[in-house]
């Protein structure tokens, strides 16, 4: 099967190439160029960058492909391109979402049928999505372009960009740091396999069935924060050293009345009168994000630091057939492995300024 990959240098599109090669598919891929990386050689690269839509096309315009994973388009623009280029000339083009899309909810898990957020707290990336989506879905619909959604959720593996999630969790115990957990560690939460990820994608190509629809992709199983720190700690053969934030103090942090300077927690009262109430806001949206990095956590700016979100793949099961391998245990096993080929649990440098000042707050008081 002949399948461009737009993006493909990154985490999940590399993880992607390299499972089309493995099942001798005929692979392209489509990007800026920017990125030294070792595909096997049967894969041909076109270089060129989808922000300017004219050289996108003068690349694309004699190509055909059976199928397109675009794991590269964030923008409403982006997928607009896509079908004026492709539009009776693919056999299936798959975009990869986020489920960063779906509104807060107690009623788990969330399946692909779930509302929307499309309110003030959604940021730009999970609108965009967003109306990513919106658009194939009426190309769908009403001309039959042949597109398939497919939002991931909390991709966890080697390779990965954000080195802020399974990463820092790896360095805080391999140097015997304190593992700072919110509240009393019960919050659910939920990660998948980039593996387990890219083999969906690959058998998701040219099935009709999945024409027009929505597939969740993350994980068969989840886990609490306390479960999570633990699979991390027996995989790595060390103790955690866990230390509890309080709820009452998680609230204040999450709400930014409580801030740490110069290692000092400090109270703060905000007039919403004032004229930085704006910036104040985007204080707090910051250290929330901050805050989601203690235990992985998912888009902060809807879900507060304890509710549990997890999501079914079943429609993934049912369609395709597909099975989530990857256990939590396995996944840290392969990104420590690694990490340790590449020199990354010695050479990877992170701030752990914010987590110290934290620590030493609750530690006091213990």
């Amino acid at each position: 099967m002949k399948v461009l990959v737009m993006g493909g240098s990154q985490f999940n599109g590399y993880s992607l190439v390299m499972e089309l090669v493995k099942h001798g598919h005929e692979v392209t891929v489509l990007n800026r160029g920017r990125t030294a990386v070792g595909f096997p050689r049967s894969v041909r690269r076109l270089v060129a960058d989808r922000t300017d839509h004219d050289q996108v096309r003068s690349v694309l315009k004699d190509e055909t492909f059976d199928a397109v994973q675009d794991m590269s388009a964030y923008h409403p623009a982006d997928v607009e391109l896509m079908i004026e280029v492709f539009e009776g000339r693919v056999g299936h083009y798959i975009f990869a979402s986020s489920t960063v899309i779906y509104a807060p909810t107690d009623i788990l898990p969330i399946t692909e049928d779930h509302p929307d957020d499309r309110g003030p707290n959604q940021n730009e990336y999970g609108l965009h999505k967003l109306l990513c989506e919106d658009i194939l879905v009426d190309a769908c619909r009403s001309r039959g372009f042949p597109a398939t959604i497919v939002p991931f959720s909390m991709v966890f593996g080697p390779r990965n960009i954000l080195a802020d999630r399974e990463q820092r969790m790896i360095l805080r115990l391999l140097r015997g740091r304190p593992v700072l957990i919110p509240g009393d560690g019960t919050t659910l939460g939920q990660v998948g396999h980039v593996d387990d990820q890219a083999r969906a994608l690959r058998m998701m190509m040219l099935q009709p069935q999945t024409f027009g629809k929505r597939y969740n992709l993350t994980g068969g199983t989840y886990q609490s924060d306390v479960g999570y720190v633990d699979a991390f700690a027996d995989v790595l053969g060390v103790e955690a050293n866990k230390v509890f934030i309080p709820a009452p103090v998680m609230d204040d942090l999450w709400d930014g009345a409580l801030v740490f300077e110069e290692g000092k927690a400090s109270p703060v009262n905000i007039d919403i009168r004032s004229s930085d109430t704006a910036r104040a806001d985007a204080d707090n949206m910051r250290r929330r994000f901050k805050l989601a990095q203690l235990v992985q956590r998912l888009a902060p700016n809807l879900h507060r630091w304890n509710r549990s979100v997890v999501f079914t793949v079943d429609r993934l099961r049912a369609d395709i057939g597909w099975e989530p391998e990857y256990t939590l245990a396995a996944m840290v096993d392969h990104v420590h492995r690694w990490m340790v080929a590449e020199g990354l649990d010695q050479s990877l440098d992170l701030d752990f300024t914010f987590e110290d000042r934290i620590a030493a707050n609750v530690q006091s008081k213990i």
